[in-house]
């Protein structure tokens, strides 16, 4: 079995198409999205038509959240959380009843059946809250509290924008980094940041006679293709968003 696992695609259908096309070429058995599908880029419609299209299980991101009550990303009077504030509000507007729905019905985890007794646990930034953030040098104990006494062989989440392979017990804990917006830790302020990037981030799961391996992606993205999409679009705080990749 192989699983091709992305998170936090943040309005970006560029960096999305490049992904699903590796994926397609990897010939993976199924996909699964962590969250933040829609809000902070310029294309928050495109991703979720196509995202819906593909049927594959998607995962209730603090982002996704914010497009059904964009006061949730106002919770400070910083710089940064009116940007997102904002761009949360021409995000939801972008999209149809139906698209509202959609992320209204998303699970908060999603348990998947492995081969061989093995299982992998989906969520967002953990299983008790898609704002909680699990890093390389998170303490167990505070990840602990942050599984709830959850099990399974790999735990699969995002939010933090930042790659990571983490041994707990006996469970990896795997973050798949961010397809959108990987240059910009939306998790913490505290956690490092990669500053002009131009790239799209993934993760494949293997499980190929009773061997489970974990696989961390990062593929080129075109910058003039995401110059064009912003060029495109009517969203709010262009610059923001432009300033944070490396265009050639």
């Amino acid at each position: 079995m192989k699983i091709g696992i992305f998170s936090d695609v943040h309005g970006n259908f560029v960096a999305l198409q490049t992904v699903l096309a590796e994926l397609e070429q990897e010939q993976v058995d199924r996909l699964l999205c962590l969250g933040d599908i829609c809000a902070l880029g310029p294309q928050p419609a495109e991703v979720i038509e196509r995202l819906r299209q593909l049927q594959c299980p998607v995962i209730l991101g603090n982002t996704d959240a914010w497009l059904e009550d964009p006061l949730l990303a106002r919770e400070s009077e910083a710089e940064r959380h009116r940007i997102f504030y904002e761009l949360a509000l021409w995000s939801a507007e972008q999209l149809s009843e139906s698209d509202h729905a959609f992320i209204r019905s998303l699970p908060s985890t999603l348990h998947v059946p492995l081969p061989q007794e093995n299982s992998l646990l989906c969520f967002h930034g953990s299983p008790r809250s898609f704002d909680d953030v699990i890093a390389a040098v998170t303490p167990d104990d505070e990840v602990a509290r942050m599984l709830q006494g959850q099990t399974a062989t790999v735990m699969a989440g995002g939010h933090t924008h930042i790659q990571m392979v983490r041994r707990y017990q006996d469970s990896w804990i795997l973050n798949c980094g961010a397809v959108g917006l990987p240059g910009v830790n939306a998790g913490s302020p505290e956690l490092p940041q990669n500053q002009n990037v131009c790239w799209a981030e993934y993760a494949i799961l293997r499980v190929e006679q009773g061997r489970i391996s974990l696989e961390l992606r990062r593929t080129p993205l075109d910058g003039r293709q995401l110059v064009q999409a912003l060029e495109r679009s009517s969203m709010p705080h262009k610059a923001w968003w432009l300033q944070k990749w490396r265009i050639d």
